[in-house]
């Protein structure tokens, strides 16, 4: 099927009053940068919706781009012709002529007429349209319930757009439309998804990974940024802070405090989190934590850890089961990544029997026994390396204990 142009249908901000317009210009600089890529394919704006003449350019492939643009709710490849009635019957019977039916199909035609002055309302315009492509292929069938086939004729006074797919985007807020925050993301399956979450309701999402060299290997550290890479895909680009965390972690172990491990561990990442924040200018900290899920995420140890920092916690995923978690990072590309055995630091420090209902006054009491502990964590801060991933970029480390400069 060869298509003129891609409709995209904006999402909920549509209501947002007089933030409207900042939001769809945040949206349209997003589909520019995406656009940058194919570059006979042109941008035209209507009230509430974009257009995307295409002009050869490839529909399939820039779909694909294009529906993981955030604050996109829908998009459809359309075809246009004139305003006028034989046209659009023309038309509409070339593009059911396209689809090459082979088997009988249930049909049927919903027009809208958006320009007042076309001489047929859109009721009249169904059958008109409906009428003559019911002739001509016999293998289409009305149904007004559910039809295998909706043929969707648009009159409007530049053009008249006809189409059939409905095809979903990820929706939600344009990105970086609500502010900044700091993932904690790890290796894992839930946190990838806690920052898709985040940046569909319009963070800018800025990732924080924690690595214990030589305790986790060159591998854990790739796959986590293999994950950030697959984010960036969604907002244009990711930057990833890698933080050394060996010192502070063992730091932990010789305590005789092994139930509380992962408290103190997660308290001292909030805190660098922080720090991370506040000199980027981030105004949250983001978490993959799901209520009961494991030790450090029972309603107690929550509490405690997230005492450790003033900014706000947030946690998209607290009331999610494990499955709905697993089918969104399936519907999103991490899934496969995230299950691959290379281990973080957290989940190799895992003591045996770790406490669900920590007292904050005994950690708080351990944490100023450690007296080079906020030296440490300053001393992280200072050590971080930060990358800016995008979907191209190509990840090759070659030192076992850093990021090589040529990465990129």
């Amino acid at each position: 099927m060869k298509y003129d142009m891609l409709l995209l249908r904006f999402g909920e901000f549509t209501l947002k009053g007089k933030n409207r317009n900042r939001f769809e210009k945040t949206i349209i600089t997003h589909v520019k940068s995406v656009l940058a890529s194919y570059p006979s394919a042109e941008i035209q704006k209507e009230y509430g919706r974009l257009y995307i003449a295409l002009n050869g350019e490839n529909a399939p492939e820039l779909i694909a781009e294009l529906k993981k643009i955030f604050g996109i709710v829908s998009i459809s490849p359309v075809v246009v012709c004139a305003s006028q009635l034989d046209k659009i019957i023309e038309t509409g019977a070339s593009f059911i002529e396209q689809m090459e039916l082979l088997t009988e199909t249930t049909f049927k035609v919903t027009a809208k007429r958006a320009w007042k002055a076309f001489p047929h309302p859109s009721q009249e315009m169904n059958h008109l349209v409906g009428s003559p492509l019911l002739k001509k292929f016999p293998l289409l069938k009305v149904s007004m319930k559910n039809p295998e086939l909706q043929l969707r004729v648009e009159i409007r006074e530049q053009g008249t757009y006809i189409y059939c797919e409905v095809i979903p985007a990820v929706g939600g807020f344009p990105r970086g439309s609500n502010g900044k925050a700091m993932l904690l993301l790890s290796g894992g399956i839930d946190s990838p998804v806690a920052g898709f979450s985040s940046m569909r309701r319009g963070l800018e999402v800025e990732c924080v990974h924690f690595y214990s060299y030589p305790f986790t290997s060159r591998k854990a550290k790739e796959k986590v940024l293999e994950l950030a890479k697959v984010l960036s895909g969604y907002a244009g680009s990711v930057k990833v802070h890698l933080v050394p965390f060996t010192e502070i972690q063992t730091s932990f172990t010789g305590l005789g405090q092994d139930n509380l491990i992962i408290t103190l561990m997660r308290r001292s990442m909030l805190r660098i989190a922080t720090m991370l924040a506040e000199r980027e200018g981030a105004l949250a900290i983001v978490t993959g934590d799901s209520l009961g899920q494991v030790a450090s995420q029972t309603l107690p140890s929550m509490n405690v850890i997230g005492k450790a920092t003033e900014l706000p916690l947030l946690r998209p995923l607290v009331m999610m089961d494990k499955s709905e978690i697993i089918e969104i990072s399936k519907q999103i590309g991490t899934y496969e990544l995230s299950i691959l055995p290379y281990e973080d630091c957290c989940t190799l420090f895992v003591p045996k029997s770790p406490t669900t209902n920590p007292n904050l006054h005994v950690v708080e009491r351990i944490e100023a026994s450690i007296s080079a502990l906020p030296a440490m964590l300053e001393d992280a801060v200072a050590r971080t390396e930060t990358v800016l991933l995008t979907p191209d970029s190509v990840i090759e480390a070659d030192r076992e204990d850093g990021i090589d400069d040529n990465w990129f």
